[in-house]
């Protein structure tokens, strides 16, 4: 039968040793660390990926415009594929007109299933160039929320790594004690001398 008491390691007695106390302080600290200071790395970091975020969302948005488009070239007749999560797109001719009554023709990128005489929205950029659409705020927040989670396990794995050093050494030095300790009993146990 195994009994636990609680608290030994702060309370005076015989038995304790200064890597005990180590130990006990390093416990408390590195569970007030992951209590307080993880959470708040993650929330730094995910407060500066935000901005960040929003930042480069806003200026693709002035680089950008959006068109209303018509599908004018032919679509190939393969069945559109999933990959990744993401629906397959095809580049196909479309046609607009601009607020000036000026019809333009490029080609860009429409969604798969869609059909020639179609009207579909796409972004070019400065240079006539077909470009994903900015991020929208569900895009900015997705990221957001991934870097803040990515900043709290990395503040998790240095607090731990840090935890486990910290263990080692006073592993090694309470060996070093029990080693010094038993090099002046053995002799009065054994009736050797040393």
């Amino acid at each position: 039968m195994r009994t636990r008491v609680r608290g030994w390691r702060w309370r005076r007695n015989p038995l304790r040793r200064r890597s005990d106390v180590v130990e006990a302080w390093t416990v408390l600290t590195v569970a007030l660390l992951l209590i307080l200071v993880a959470p708040l790395v993650g929330a730094v970091v995910g407060w500066w990926a935000h901005d960040d975020a929003r930042a480069v969302a806003s200026a693709q948005r002035a680089e950008r415009h959006r068109v209303h488009a018509e599908v004018v070239g032919k679509v190939p007749d393969s069945p559109p594929a999933v990959q990744g999560g993401r629906e397959r797109s095809y580049r196909v001719a479309v046609r607009w007109a601009e607020a000036g009554g000026v019809v333009k023709t490029a080609t860009a990128r429409v969604p798969g299933g869609t059909e020639q005489g179609e009207k579909v929205d796409v972004w070019f950029d400065s240079r006539g160039r077909s470009v994903a659409p900015p991020p929208d705020e569900t895009a900015i927040w997705q990221h957001t929320v991934t870097m803040g989670a990515c900043g709290v396990g990395a503040a998790v794995a240095v607090i731990l790594l840090g935890h486990s050093l910290v263990r080692g050494a006073a592993g090694r030095h309470r060996l070093a004690e029990w080693e010094r300790d038993w090099a002046l009993t053995e002799p009065q146990w054994t009736r050797r001398r040393a």
